[in-house]
């Protein structure tokens, strides 16, 4: 981000830098709700150069007057990014009753959030961006088996995923929060398209078999 940003200067710096950054850097939120002013915490290194992306654009917009606009995005899905093959395959995934908070966001609703966040500012501003509900992992993979009609996964206890599921997916069940859009719904007025998990699989299963 630093060699990047070192390429600006006053003939050529942009006027407004929107960043999609990711809702990692909170780190474990133990389940609670998390908005804005929450101090970031993150405990992966993907998510700590997230938040030193971050970091580092604020303080370059600061110096140079421009605003910042930080998106933290929670997991994408939507038309041909839906782990069908994994699902035919019979993966396994930690038990519903066990499984943490996660928060996501279908790809066009996202695209909106980005098209929003353009409108005029002078001021860099932060935004928690996914569709609000409340779910987790194993609910959006259930729930895909469900409507696409495929085996559901088996499901573990918390003691078997730690032997047989991969070291990433293990990371991604290590943290539990949910994110609070008041501030996105408030400021940009976005109206999303999907507002629930299985509205946005069934449109997303519906593109992916028409196109």
């Amino acid at each position: 981000m630093s060699q990047l940003l070192a390429q600006f200067d006053n003939s050529n710096k942009p006027t407004h830098i929107i960043y999609i950054s990711t809702s990692g850097v909170y780190g474990d939120c133990q389940g609670q709700w998390v908005d804005e002013t929450r101090p970031p915490k993150p405990k992966t290194d993907r998510a700590r150069r997230r938040l030193a992306a971050e970091q580092a654009l604020l303080g370059w917009g600061e110096t140079h007057h421009t605003p910042i606009t930080i998106l933290r995005v929670g997991g994408i899905y939507g038309p041909n990014q839906l782990p069908l093959e994994r699902l035919t395959a019979g993966m396994e995934i930690l038990n519903l009753a066990e499984a943490p908070y996660s928060n996501r966001i279908h790809s066009h609703d996202l695209v909106s959030v980005c098209i929003a966040a353009t409108r005029p500012t002078n001021q860099s501003e932060i935004y928690n961006v996914c569709d609000g509900q409340t779910s987790s992992m194993s609910e959006y993979f259930l729930t895909l088996a469900r409507i696409a009609k495929l085996p559901a996964p088996k499901q573990l206890s918390k003691e078997e995923a730690q032997t047989k599921l991969s070291p990433a997916m293990l990371s991604y069940l290590q943290e539990s929060r949910r994110m609070d859009i008041s501030k996105l719904k408030r400021e940009l007025k976005i109206d999303f398209l999907y507002p629930n998990l299985e509205a946005g699989l069934i449109a997303s299963l519906d593109q992916e078999t028409s196109t």
